[in-house]
């Protein structure tokens, strides 16, 4: 199986990356998980980007907020697909990299999750994959049953409480 690359553009993102570590390991994908910076170490995150489908990966995650370049600068340089998580911080409670994460130009593209949905971009990174492993596209199945089932359970418990009978 490919792997996922996590790239954040700074540790204090880590508590984001680390839900989408926690459903990645669920699925048993291997991953990696790095900081890079889009201004700072521009050129090991354009190395990391350059030589990733070579070392394995077969879809890269890049969370940063504020400017959040990263994904953008992460998707320059390679052909593999790219997530971004724009993250919140305590500027504009993460509009400002959300509009920086889905802004691309044409040719350039990012895939873009909600705000702070590391989950999610673990979720989409899985359904990559899923295109050519079975198994783990079973496994996203399962997954979505067994979520229908939690709501299911929980309006079976909110109507026997309220509704009349």
């Amino acid at each position: 199986m490919k792997k996922v690359g996590i790239v954040m553009g700074s540790d204090s993102d880590l508590p984001i990356v680390e839900k989408a570590i926690d459903v990645l390991n669920a699925f048993s994908i291997p991953f990696e998980v790095h900081v890079y910076s889009a201004h700072r170490t521009p050129a090991e995150a354009k190395d990391f980007a350059a030589g990733a489908r070579e070392n394995g990966f077969g879809v890269l995650i890049a969370a940063a907020g504020m400017a959040a370049h990263l994904a953008g600068a992460i998707a320059a340089n390679t052909t593999l697909p790219v997530i971004g998580i724009p993250c919140k911080s305590s500027n504009l409670d993460g509009i400002d990299a959300l509009l920086s994460t889905v802004q691309m130009p044409s040719g350039i593209p990012v895939a873009t999750v909600a705000i702070n949905a590391g989950a999610n971009a673990a979720l989409l990174s899985a359904e990559i994959l899923a295109l050519s492993d079975e198994a783990l596209a079973a496994k996203l199945d399962e997954k979505r049953k067994a979520d229908a089932e939690k709501v299911l359970l929980k309006d079976r418990a909110i109507a026997e409480k309220y509704n009349a009978k």
